[in-house]
């Protein structure tokens, strides 16, 4: 092992899954805003294998955090998600849990809804041959975009039981979660403590859809 950093950044050496060979991992630790400390991993092989990952070094309160669109002004509030995050959207039946390589990311409300209606677009195709669903999907999308034009109120809710999601808007409800409600949600991925009918789409989060 190649130690370049013990706080910053290192290089380990495994072998492909792939083709066999040797190849470099890169360890490269960062402090992200909302994030806190983090891990960034990265691997690549002449096999054309590539492999990423980010590893939350830190760990907050279990927190929600709650939303409601009822205007326009309400589209620009900020909306961070880390990988730990789950998404929910009571009005559409709609909940976002942490995968095995979910993404974390800072958007706005708006940002949030054109990814939400992304994934609920290519979940109604899929279903384009059964009526009923077809029928749901199709008033979904046109919920969510009247709620991207401010014409249709939503909650957004986020929990995370890392505490590194959040919802930042004066109108936004923070609250911590219990023990129990903490333990009843996903993480979706490592986490190192650095101190001591329905439509269901798996990719790098899981998306159900509900009636």
């Amino acid at each position: 092992m190649i130690v370049e950093s013990p706080q910053a950044a290192f290089v380990t050496r495994t072998h492909c899954p792939l083709c066999h060979k040797e190849i470099l991992i890169n360890w490269e630790r960062d402090d992200i805003p909302y994030f806190g400390d983090v891990m960034f991993i990265t691997a690549c092989c002449d096999c054309s294998f590539r492999f990423t990952d980010t590893i939350i070094l830190s760990q907050k309160e279990p927190v929600r955090y709650e939303l409601t669109i009822e205007g326009p002004e309400d589209l620009y509030a900020k909306f961070v998600r880390s990988t730990s995050g789950t998404i929910k959207v009571p009005e559409l039946g709609i909940m976002v849990e942490p995968g095995s390589i979910s993404e974390s990311y800072i958007t706005n409300i708006e940002g949030l809804l054109d990814r939400i209606l992304a994934v609920v677009v290519t979940a109604t195709k899929w279903v384009a041959e059964e009526p009923d669903k077809l029928e749901h999907g199709l008033k979904l999308q046109e919920m969510i975009q009247q709620a991207i034009d401010g014409k249709q109120k939503l909650t957004i809710i986020v929990e995370d039981p890392m505490g590194n999601s959040a919802i930042i808007s004066e109108k936004a409800i923070c609250c911590k979660l219990t023990p129990q409600e903490a333990r009843n949600l996903k993480t979706g991925m490592i986490v190192f403590d650095a101190e001591t009918s329905e439509i269901e789409m798996d990719s790098c989060d899981e998306h159900t859809i509900g009636n």
